[in-house]
C-alpha cells in the first residue's frame, strides 16, 4: 500500500503536545508548529490495524512482552544493521529518556560524572543533573557547516567520569557518525573504562547517502556499551512509550533491572506491545517510503534557503527529520530569534540554546510533516525577514 505523506491530518484537539500546547509554549496558538520531535504522518497501516484488533478485546489487563516481540526487534537489527543481538540482552523500558536515567542511577555514583557532547538533545542534561550526578561537557567542534567529535579534548578529560551519554545519529545536528569516528570513540572509552550509553533512537531515519552503524556492533570485547533503541521515532508512535536497552554486560543489565524493579515499573501495556512488535515486523516498506519523502523535503528546504534566505544556513542532516539551522548571520540574540520566528514569522521552532550554549544562534526545525506545511512555513519566514 503506497503511503500518502502529503495528507493533512488534523491533530489539534487530540491533546497533542505539538499543536495543543502552542499557546503554553509559544504564547500564540496559531503558529505553524515545527518543533516537538514527532511527525504529522499516519503511522503504518499495519500498526493501526493491529491496535484496532487488540482494542476489540475488551480487557486491558496486566501484560507481558511475548517472545515474538523480542524476535521482531532482533530480526530488525540483524536485517538493517547486520548486528546479532541476544534476547537476554534486551531490557524493555518505558521510553528512551527514562532508560538513560535508570542506567545513570544504576551504574554510577553521586560523585561520578556523565559526559555529554553539546549541542545535544536537551534531556541529556536533565537526565544527569536530576539524577544528582555531575555533568561534564565536551562540545562538538563546528567547521565548514559540519560537526565533528573533539577527540583530543575527549581523550584529555581527567575528571571522575564514569558514563558517556552519546547520540547516534545526532539530535539536533543530524550527523551520522562514520565507522572511524565510532572506533575512535570506543578506543578512548575502553582506555578510560567509561560506560557508553548510545542513544540510537534515530538510527532508522538515516538518509540514503549514509549508513548508520550501531556502536556496539564494532566490538565484542568491550562490553561497556549500552544501546537505546525504539520504534517510536521511526514509525511515529512515541506516545506509546516503549523502548529497549541492549545490554550485553550481565552485571550492568541486572543493575538496571533491579532499578526498575525497585520502582515497580512495568514498561509495557497491551497497546505498546502490539505496536512495537507490529512496527518491526511489518513497517519496513512504510519506512522506506518515509525516508524518500523526507529526503526530498530536506533537499527542497536546502534549495529554498540558498535562493531566498541565505542568512539562514542549513547544516545538512545525514539522518533524522530534524533540521539544524544556523541563523547567526541574522545577527539576532537568542531571545530576538525566538521573538522573530514566533511573532513575526508565525512559526514555532525549537531554539538552539535549549541544546546547550553551543546552540546559541541556531534553531531546530522538524520537517516530519506534509511538505506543503514546511514550504508554507518557509514562505512565512521569508515574508517576515526579507
Amino acid at each position: 500500500m503506497s503511503v500518502n505523506f502529503d495528507e493533512i491530518i488534523q491533530r489539534a484537539g487530540t491533546n497533542c503536545t505539538k499543536f495543543d500546547k502552542r499557546l503554553a509554549v509559544f504564547g500564540d496558538s496559531h503558529v505553524t508548529p515545527l518543533w516537538v520531535a514527532d511527525m504529522d504522518f499516519a503511522a503504518p497501516h499495519e500498526v493501526t490495524a493491529a491496535l484496532i484488533s487488540r482494542a476489540k478485546h475488551p480487557i486491558y489487563g496486566y501484560t507481558f512482552a511475548p517472545d515474538s516481540l523480542y524476535e521482531a526487534l532482533i530480526s530488525w537489527v540483524k536485517q538493517r544493521y547486520h548486528w546479532s543481538i541476544k534476547q537476554e540482552w534486551i531490557v524493555l523500558c518505558p521510553g528512551v529518556v527514562p532508560s538513560f536515567t535508570a542506567a545513570i542511577l544504576a551504574l554510577s555514583e553521586v560523585n561520578e560524572s556523565t559526559i555529554i557532547l553539546p549541542p545535544v538533545y536537551f534531556p541529556f542534561f536533565s537526565a544527569v543533573t536530576k539524577s544528582n550526578r555531575q555533568l561534564t561537557l565536551c562540545p562538538l567542534s563546528y567547521h565548514n557547516q559540519r560537526y565533528e567529535i573533539d577527540f583530543d579534548r575527549l581523550a584529555a578529560l581527567e575528571d571522575n567520569s564514569r558514563i558517556l551519554l552519546f547520540c547516534s545519529p545526532h539530535n539536533p545536528v543530524g550527523r551520522v557518525w562514520s565507522r572511524s569516528d565510532l572506533e575512535q570513540l570506543i578506543k578512548i572509552a575502553q582506555k578510560k573504562n567509561w560506560i557508553i550509553i548510545s542513544d540510537e533512537i534515530h538510527a532508522d531515519l538515516t538518509y540514503p547517502e549514509y549508513q548508520h552503524t550501531p556502536l556496539a556492533r564494532l566490538t565484542e570485547e568491550f562490553e561497556n556499551i549500552i544501546t537505546a533503541l525504539a520504534p517510536s521515532k521511526t514509525f511515529n508512535i512515541p506516545g506509546l512509550n516503549l523502548s529497549a536497552l541492549i545490554v550485553p554486560n550481565a552485571k550492568f543489565r541486572q543493575a538496571i533491572l533491579n532499578f526498575f524493579d525497585q520502582l515497580h515499573i512495568n514498561p509495557a501495556n497491551p497497546f505498546s506491545i502490539t505496536a512495537f512488535e507490529t512496527a518491526y515486523q511489518k513497517g519496513a516498506n512504510w519506512l522506506d517510503e518515509l525516508i524518500s519523502y523526507l529526503s526530498c523535503t530536506r533537499d527542497q528546504v536546502a534549495d529554498y534557503l540558498t535562493k531566498y534566505l541565505p542568512a539562514i544556513q542549513l547544516v545538512k542532516p545525514e539522518g533524522t527529520y530534524l533540521l539544524w539551522l544556523d541563523c547567526r548571520s541574522m545577527r539576532m540574540t537568542d531571545s530576538e530569534l525566538k521573538r522573530f520566528f514566533i511573532h513575526q514569522a508565525g512559526v514555532g521552532l525549537s531554539p538552539g540554546i535549549l541544546f546547550g550554549d553551543e546552540g546559541s544562534g541556531f534553531m531546530r526545525m522538524n520537517i516530519g510533516t506534509p511538505r506543503s506545511n514546511v514550504l508554507a512555513a518557509l514562505e512565512k519566514i521569508k515574508k517576515a525577514y526579507v
